[in-house]
């Protein structure tokens, strides 16, 4: 049965066995697609050492897998622990290179990210700033002025900040996407897991529709979801 376009399901965070995954993106994909989501993004986590690599494997791998299923893979990056200097060269070289979604790694409360990595990833255009932590207002402002989206995420630890984060985006009104950092298959999530998740952080009901709108906004611009 088709789904209805008001109820597409969009994950833009999520990794395979290219980075820290444990899953090959082909089998990832499939579990979204049994999972009854419509797009996943495949961001693995990259420096200078490995973004060529990672790019070129997730843009080949997910046009192939494109023209076979339903389900819409789309080749991402996730530009983590870098030296601030690196985040406005290495995100113009992923998309010069095809990745479609470049998100930064934000703040987290559970990992030493360099302070300062919240503006650096913003001021260099990522796309999503992912699990951004303690992130200032000062930061969010930057983020919703430059069509930035901060990520309410289900994964444990970083979701430790959640709230912070939604109550700071909703004055800042910056855009929300909901995302899982998905690792491992029982990670991938369902739609009821990102209901939990987003009104564990606040987000009102409308505030949960606009998140769900957001992924899929940002999915259509990149590629046809039916």
């Amino acid at each position: 049965m088709q789904r209805r376009k008001d109820s597409l399901l969009v994950d833009l965070h999520a990794h395979s066995l290219l980075s820290d995954g444990v899953l090959l993106p082909s089998e990832l994909v499939r579990r979204y697609d049994v999972a009854g989501f419509d797009a996943v993004a495949i961001t693995d986590h990259a420096d200078s050492s490995n973004i060529d690599f990672i790019v070129k494997a997730l843009v080949k791998v997910c046009a192939e897998l494109n023209k076979y299923w339903k389900i819409k893979a789309i080749p991402g990056i996730e530009l983590t622990h870098l030296p601030l200097e690196q985040f406005g060269p290495l995100t113009k070289h992923a998309r010069k290179n095809g990745a479609k979604i470049i998100i930064g790694h934000g703040e987290s409360p559970v990992e030493p990210v360099i302070k300062g990595t919240n503006r650096a990833a913003i001021k260099a255009g990522v796309d999503i700033l992912a699990h951004p932590g303690k992130i200032i207002k000062e930061d969010a402002l930057l983020a919703a002025r430059k069509g930035v989206y901060l990520e309410i995420t289900a994964r444990k630890g970083h979701s430790k900040t959640n709230t912070h984060v939604a109550g700071i985006a909703k004055s800042a009104k910056a855009m929300i996407i909901i995302g899982s950092d998905s690792h491992l298959p029982q990670d991938i999530p369902s739609r009821m897991l990102f209901n939990k998740v987003a009104k564990k952080a606040g987000l009102t009901s409308s505030g949960i529709r606009s998140a769900y709108s957001n992924s899929k906004n940002i999915a259509k611009k990149i590629i046809r979801l039916t």
